[in-house]
């Protein structure tokens, strides 16, 4: 699974590379198209280095020292070596929304982000599940193809942007200006770069970090049970992120908003799906991870 997603993961940086090169080849010629590689280099490879980071300030999340939350830490620490990997750093978004994501390049470079709404809605064993869930895509290797994707996906729009403003006002009459009708075509890239966002970004993804979570646990039923209950908050308690970033989340924290190509983005699979499948688990088979746990669930507690 990770060794795919890092395939994904190269695919998709040298794809978006490429389009950016023809979307300045079609709006600057050759020039342009030497624009359209140094935009597509730069964007590519900050998607790389500093996905975390985008992710983390896009989400108005604080780094957390074990002094300040030593129960969260204690938390994220056991769960890390149930799942073979280094501690993540750990981070709290003041969003009253539960929810939660992981992000990073690589599990040496990855973090842990939780919103204050999953420390005070949440009881402890669900607490530990979501981030079981997020352990599992650390160790999948899924957050650097949906970190990677979500800040490509802004970049695009950015781009896409821009060649609205070219159509709009560049001169079609100049051999050498825009076309406007090729600039205004290009504008739909926004909702093209959502497309390939939700291509990127696989259902399967979710089920199979649903899956290895609850191996992490030995018991898929504290998992399920918190999907049923961030799923129904977050449908009354809007949570301000952009689409892009949207899917980096455990659950779709859009859900209670009206958003403009939503559908596009909602890479998640549907919750009672997702919970069917975790309630159908043998929590007897839940593998040799499970047997890893050794200490018991430390009890959660309220960041002030």
């Amino acid at each position: 699974m990770a060794f795919r997603n890092t395939l994904k993961t190269i695919a998709l940086l040298g794809g978006i590379g490429g389009l950016l090169v023809l979307v300045g080849s079609a709006l600057g010629g050759p020039g342009g198209a030497m624009i359209g590689l140094l935009l597509g280099l730069v964007i590519v490879g900050a998607s790389y280095w500093f996905s975390d980071r985008m992710a983390v300030r896009a989400a108005g999340a604080h780094e957390v020292s074990e002094a300040e939350a030593p129960q969260l830490h204690a938390m994220v620490a056991e769960l890390a070596t149930a799942a073979d990997l280094p501690k993540p750093r750990v981070y709290v978004s003041p969003a009253p929304q539960p929810n939660a994501f992981a992000t990073g390049r690589n599990p040496a470079h990855s973090a842990v982000a939780v919103t204050e709404g999953l420390l005070t809605q949440c009881p402890s064993d669900e607490l530990r599940a979501v981030l079981a869930h997020e352990m599992a895509h650390i160790r999948n290797r899924d957050i650097l193809i949906g970190s990677v994707a979500a800040a490509i996906a802004t970049g695009i729009s950015f781009v896409a942007n821009m060649a609205l403003f070219a159509g709009m006002f560049g001169g079609g009459d100049d051999d050498e200006g825009p076309n406007p009708a090729v600039a205004l075509l290009l504008a739909v890239l926004a909702p093209v770069a959502a497309a390939i966002l939700q291509m990127a970004l696989s259902r399967a993804r979710e089920f199979e970090a649903d899956r290895i979570g609850a191996q992490l646990l030995g018991d898929p039923e504290p998992l399920a049970r918190a999907l049923t209950r961030i799923d129904a908050i977050a449908a009354r308690t809007p949570l301000d992120v952009t689409p892009a970033q949207a899917s980096a989340y455990i659950v779709n924290p859009l859900t209670g908003r009206r958003v403009s190509f939503a559908k596009l983005f909602l890479t998640h699979p549907p919750i009672e799906e997702r919970v069917a499948r975790l309630r159908t688990m043998d929590p007897t088979s839940a593998g040799p991870d499970a047997s890893r746990r050794g200490a018991p669930a430390v009890v959660r507690e309220h960041l002030e």
